[in-house]
Order: C-alpha cells, then structure tokens, then sequence
C-alpha cells in the first residue's frame, strides 16, 4: 500500500518477461514504435539503465525462462528465419550465446525441467498445436500430443513423476483440465459447457490454479497438484471476474485479483500457511466516481437462422436522449477474441457521449466451445459473416422508441476493423457509421504481405490463398467498395506487422475516390493499435467524435 517506484522510463511497450529465482534482476521486453520486434533487456532492481542482452532489427526476441540459478537466460528469436524460432541459451557472466535448438517451426516453450528439458509447443495454426519434449544434452526430440491433428494443446509438468496438466478441447466442445500419464488423458476438472481459459502450477509442484470462462464471466478455482482434490481459495468481494496472478517459488503466495463493473482491478496476496489475505496496492481512479460506472447486461439476438448470439450491453440513463439513443456497436479482434465483463473505461466513455455501447460474440468468437470457435473458419466464413449485419437488424427493430429506430455505428480492431469495413460494404446500409482500425480490407493481400510468422499462423484461419481464394475474394471487403453509402474512418499504425498499413491505404483510395466522408488517421510512431498514451487519447477521442457527428 506504498506508491509504486518507476523503475523504466520511455513511451515504448515494455513488460516484465521474467524475475530472477534469486530476485537480484528482472528480465525485460521493450518494442519499439509498435513493430512488434521485442529485444530482451536485463533490468537491475535497484535502478538504473537497462542492459541490452539481444536485439536485432527485424527479430522477435521472448523471454523462455531464467534458470534456477540466476546464471542463464533462456529465450526465442526468429533471426534465423523470419518464419521460424530457434531456442538460446544466454550466459550472464561471459555474454556468450548458445543455439541449444534449430529445428524449423514457430516454436514456444511451455516449461522446463532446470536445464536438462524442455516441454515445447509447435504452433501449426492459432488453435493447432503439437507437443514435444526436448532432451536439450541429446537435442532428442520426443513427439508428445497433438501430432497429425488439428487440435489446441497446452501444458506443464505436473507434481507427479512421468506425468503433464494437459488444457484442450480434443475430448470435448470444450476446454479442461488434464493428466496426461502413459499417453492417456484423464480430466482432473469437472465437465461443465464452459472453457477451463487458463491454468498454472506453482514452481513448487504444490497447487494447481485454473480459470473457467462463464459467458464472458471469469471464475478462479485451485486443486492440490498431487491429489488433485479441490482447494478453498479466499472469499472475496462480490466481482465479475477473479483471476489468478503469480505464485511465490515456494508455492506458500499466490496473487488473486478481481474486478467488476464499478471495481478497478484489484490485487490481493493470499498466504496458504497463515489463511490470510493482504492488498498490495490501491488502484487510482483520479477525478473519476466509479461508482457510477454502468453495469453490462448480458443479453442476445437472433441471428437469420436463429442462433442465439451473446452481447454485452452498456446503456446511458435514458434521460440522456431525445428519442432512442444511438448505438455503436464493437467487434472483437482475433477473430478468436472474446468480449467480457468486468471493468471497462472504455466503454463508460461511450455512455458518458450518450451512445448504447455494444459488444457482441458472434460465431468465431472463444469461450463457447470448439464448435463454435471454427464455425468461421476458411469458407465457413461466409455462412456466418451475416451475424455482422443481424446485430444491426435486430437493434433497428427491438430498441426502437415510439416508431423511430436508433442509429447505429460500428467500430472494432483488428479483426474487428476487418467486421467493421465488412458491416459498411459487404452489409452497406447495415450501419449509419463506422471507425475500422487496423482492419483488414483484402484478405488476399493480407496475407501475402503480413509477418511471415503470422501467415503461417492464420492460413487456417482465413483459408489458403490459392485453394481458398475465391472465398477470401468474396471474403474481402476491397471487392464490395462500390456498396458503401455511410461516413467511414479508418485509422491504421504505419508499423503494423500483422495487419500492414497497405490495407488502410487501398481501401481509403477507394472511399476517396467516391467522396465518402470519414479518412484515414494514420500513427507513424504505432503498429498494431496505439501503445502510446498520447496516440491512445488522440485514437478514442476521434473515434468518439465521429460517432458524436454522425450519428446524434
């Protein structure tokens, strides 16, 4: 409950990959200017200047692990290969590197046993993973789960010798928790029709802690890691979401935080030997009541065949407007994103203009099962891209006031850019209004021109640009430009390795071109969203603006 001591300064996205076992040095990883090529600095505790461990121009460095003994970090980087990770090993004392692992794929390690194994993850597609063992003395590289599927796996060593946790969906719609002994899977979660989203083990091998995601809704849950029997964790306050953070080495601390609709994020540190629960921090809320922060209600619409899609809703008081308040609603990212509850300034900022702020999950999204995960995949995609427009169609009809329908805007990034530009031409009349950022405006060109790290990534995803190309055509949102009848910004960060400033560029021609009003707001110093807060202030407040012009 002590201010909090700066310890890196810069406007540059940098976080803490790792702290040293011995709490003498954090690992840290700072980008610069958005274009997600992170190098990793060492960082000492009592201040000062950050020293450079790795970094190159155009290379993706991350943080594995530090060993043990405080001597050696561990880390991935593409510079072999734009499209493919080899594994370091990094000595503090005498600075020399060590190439410990070659082997072409986008490989991620999900734990280690000290320095003699490693647990690896080859990443085939964003929900395509297969599992591997590495005897790092041998280089022996021994296939573990997922080879010769399509299926997502996650997983740690567990407590007992020779066995895994497991996280995946293959024996179900649904996301749970695993042993994994002698080839077999035996759930040590309940079956339930909600994801496991998240799960940890201490350093320990003590507790095992994982998340379930309810409809948005996240709920926290401990087991002992060798019985696998249920622990009570602390009663907390009432809250939306309740999460788990870091675990001491010793397994005794773990941090739990929770939020809500009115609460910021709060962080609490549970002690297991003394049953005892201590605040770190108080979170800052300057000249701001939360209190009267608006609560998200939970609610659905009708898609044209009649599946049932979630929405949160965030409503202004309705004295706030004559007639039907205007609507913006927003598409998530990934597209394997999910829209939660839980506390949102961003979404108050639109009740405070007097908007009806909308966050719907259609088909594609995460947390409600496999079936509907991939529902949107490839070709797929057709059939359910019209949730876009039903959203609109449902909030003209249902929440109109005395016969006269809202306006509706639509807004998103990313992936919800891509919604977006497709809710203003592939459904033109859908909506009053837009802001894309980020969006995607030709799926072809997209993936020809994105990271090669993330080609490989979203092909199943998108589909195959040459198998699948007829699709991603039809797909594109550049093909049906001549659609477009209402205002539309698009705003876009020059650096952007995902989704590159030529997609921004192509479309806003067009909408140039037949004097469509909105532009382009393009960010030199940002990449893939804003990252500065400057840029971020500049990014809503516009977006805001538009919306306050166009549809009030």
């Amino acid at each position: 409950m002590k201010f909090p001591i700066q310890l890196t300064g810069g406007e540059d996205r940098t976080s803490v990959s790792a702290l040293a076992p011995d709490d003498s040095f954090a690992i840290v990883s700072r980008d610069v200017g958005g274009q997600e090529n992170p190098g990793i600095y060492l960082l000492d505790l009592d201040g000062g200047a950050l020293k450079e461990l790795y970094r190159a121009d155009k290379v993706q460095a991350f943080v594995a692990f530090i060993s043990d003994d405080s001597k050696h970090v561990w880390y991935l980087a593409n510079d072999r290969d734009p499209g493919s990770y080899a594994i370091y090993k990094h000595d503090l004392a005498s600075g020399e590197r060590t190439a410990v692992f070659t082997e072409p794929g986008i490989w991620r390690v999900f734990d280690h046993d000290g320095e003699e194994r490693l647990l690896l993850a080859k990443l085939l597609g964003n929900t395509q993973v297969e599992v591997y063992e590495l005897e790092v003395a041998t280089g022996t590289l021994t296939p573990i789960l997922g080879q010769g599927e399509a299926e997502e796996y996650a997983a740690v060593y567990g407590a007992k010798k020779g066995t895994l946790l497991v996280q995946t969906n293959k024996l179900g719609d649904f996301h749970r928790l695993y042993e994994h002994k002698a080839g077999k899977l035996t759930a040590i979660t309940p079956e339930i029709a909600h994801d496991v989203s998240s799960f940890s083990i201490d350093d320990a091998k003590k507790r095992i802690y994982y998340t379930v995601n309810e409809d948005g809704y996240e709920r926290s849950f401990a087991l002992d890691a060798k019985t696998y029997k249920p622990l009570k964790l602390p009663k907390l306050p009432a809250a939306d979401n309740v999460y788990v953070g870091g675990t001491s080495r010793d397994g005794r601390f773990v941090q739990l935080g929770y939020d809500g609709a009115d609460q910021p994020p709060i962080t609490i540190t549970w002690d297991w030997n003394k049953k005892k629960k201590v605040a770190w921090r108080a979170p800052s809320t300057p000249e701001i009541d939360v209190s009267k922060f608006t609560r998200a209600s939970l609610e659905t619409y009708p898609a044209r065949d009649g599946t049932k899609i979630q929405m949160f809703v965030w409503r202004p008081e309705a004295s706030r407007c004559t007639g039907p308040c205007p609507v913006v609603v927003e598409f998530h990212g990934g597209p394997e994103g999910q829209s939660t509850a839980g506390f949102n300034p961003y979404a108050q900022m639109f009740v405070d203009a007097g908007f009806v702020f909308v966050t719907p999950n259609v088909r594609g999204s995460e947390g409600y099962g496999k079936k509907w995960l991939h529902s949107d995949d490839a070709a797929k995609r057709l059939d359910v891209i019209t949730d876009i427009e039903d959203a609109a169609t449902f909030i003209r009809k249902e929440w109109a006031k005395d016969g006269v329908a809202p306006k509706v805007g639509v807004t998103g990034g990313s992936y919800g850019g891509y919604s977006t530009l497709m809710a203003m031409t592939y459904f033109a009349g859908a909506y009053d209004a837009g802001v894309a950022e980020v969006g995607m405006s030709n799926l072809v060109t997209f993936l020809e021109n994105t990271a090669p790290y993330r080609r490989i990534l979203r092909t199943s995803e998108y589909g195959d640009p040459e198998k699948d190309r007829d699709a991603l055509v039809q797909l594109s949102p550049i093909t049906h430009v001549d659609k477009i009848k209402a205002p539309l910004l698009v705003i876009q960060g020059l650096n952007d390795p995902r989704v590159p400033a030529g997609e921004a560029v192509q479309i806003v021609r067009e909408l140039q071109a037949r004097k469509i009003p909105g532009g382009l707001i393009l960010f030199p110093d940002e990449g893939h969203g804003t990252g500065k807060r400057a840029n971020q202030v500049l990014s809503i407040g516009h977006r805001i603006a538009f919306f306050q012009e166009h549809l009030r």
